[in-house]
Order: C-alpha cells, then sequence, then structure tokens
C-alpha cells in the first residue's frame, strides 16, 4: 500500500511540474508575442523606422477649378531603408500622387495620372533615442503625365524629420473575471463594459 501511495504522489508530482512548465512556456511566449507587437506598432508611427512600409494618403479638395468639382489627390509613399553600417541608415521615401483632376474650361476634360515625384533621403541613427530625427536632401522631379497636373519643374532643398513616439496605454485582462452587475470592492478596477470582465490600464513603454 506504501508503494501505490508513493508512486502516485510521485506521479502527480510530475503532472503538477509539466502542467507549470507549460503554463510558463505559454505566459512566456504570450509577453514575447505582445512585445514584438509593440515593438511593430512603434516602428509603424516613425516615418523613418528600419522597416518597409507603403502608407496610403488620400486627400480630397472641393470647389476646384472655375466650376467648383473635387478633386482626389491619392499619395503612394514607399520607405525603404538601406542600411550604411552599424550606427547609421539611409532613408528613402517616395511620394507620388496619383491625382483625378477637374477640368479647367468647358472644352477640356477630367485628367487622370501620376503627378510630379517627390523622393526624399534621411540619414538617421541605426539606435536613435527618446528623439528620432533624420536629415538629407528632398527633391520635385517633373513627372506629371499631363500639363494640368503638376509644376513641370526641377526642385531641391533640404529635408528634415524631428519627431517622438508617446507610450502606447491598453487595456490588459486579468485572470479573474467578475460577471457584470455585481458589487465592486474598494480600489477595484471598473468592469468592461463589453463582456464584464475586469480591465486593468496598462501603459506600454
Amino acid at each position: 500500500m506504501r508503494r501505490v501511495v508513493s508512486i502516485h504522489a510521485l506521479c502527480t508530482l510530475f503532472v503538477g511540474l509539466g502542467l507549470a512548465s507549460a503554463a510558463l512556456a505559454q505566459e512566456k511566449s504570450t509577453d514575447e508575442q505582445e512585445k514584438s507587437t509593440e515593438e511593430l506598432a512603434k516602428e509603424a508611427q516613425n516615418p523613418i523606422a528600419k522597416l518597409i512600409s507603403v502608407p496610403f494618403q488620400s486627400n480630397t479638395n472641393f470647389g476646384v477649378g472655375p466650376f467648383h468639382q473635387p478633386q482626389e489627390i491619392l499619395n503612394i509613399q514607399p520607405v525603404i531603408p538601406i542600411t550604411i553600417n552599424q550606427d547609421w541608415n539611409l532613408i528613402t521615401r517616395w511620394i507620388t500622387p496619383v491625382i483625378s483632376q477637374p477640368k479647367t474650361s468647358p472644352t477640356d476634360n477630367r485628367e487622370f495620372g501620376i503627378g510630379d515625384l517627390n523622393p526624399s533621403l534621411f540619414l538617421s541613427p541605426a539606435k536613435p533615442g527618446e528623439i528620432i530625427w533624420g536629415v538629407g536632401p528632398t527633391f520635385l522631379l517633373p513627372t506629371a503625365t499631363d500639363r494640368n497636373l503638376g509644376n513641370h519643374r526641377w526642385g531641391a532643398g533640404p529635408g528634415a524629420v524631428v519627431l517622438t513616439i508617446l507610450p502606447a496605454c491598453s487595456a490588459k485582462e486579468r485572470p479573474v473575471r467578475r460577471r457584470a452587475g455585481s458589487a465592486r470592492r474598494p480600489n477595484e478596477p471598473p468592469a468592461c463594459p463589453g463582456c464584464g470582465c475586469d480591465a486593468v490600464p496598462r501603459c506600454d513603454s
């Protein structure tokens, strides 16, 4: 009987250790995944991050031209970083406007095409601190597909970017849930209005 009890206790210990190890590994994997998502979100907010991205910006202007018609400009702005060395990156950013231009006279038709390209180059530290910055030249290329879609002139000048990214606040679900409508203890955060679970505000720096 003692041998059976000892074997049963030993098996229970092994199962408990296995479950604890699995829970710890799952929690570590969740924390790493959450950290990776937070870092990716921060890089997405940085216009000169070491991250290849293709953002789109749509601008609608009303009352354009003598006939007061809307104008639509879609800016395609691919950002491609180039690593120079361990300390510096060269960030290339091209702004390509796709324009729907209203007619300017009774004999004209609405024009649709590409406007003047605006490439920019930014030299930026590979490991910036709280202040993120980049400097470099910016150009204007006369690539408009129609005379009404651009200035048809070359241009160049200095460009600079200086920014900082503030901490993002989020709500992390607590493992203990409370039914909506039940009494709340003192100093207890309010329940989530969606499902009634407790949510703790948390700032991710």
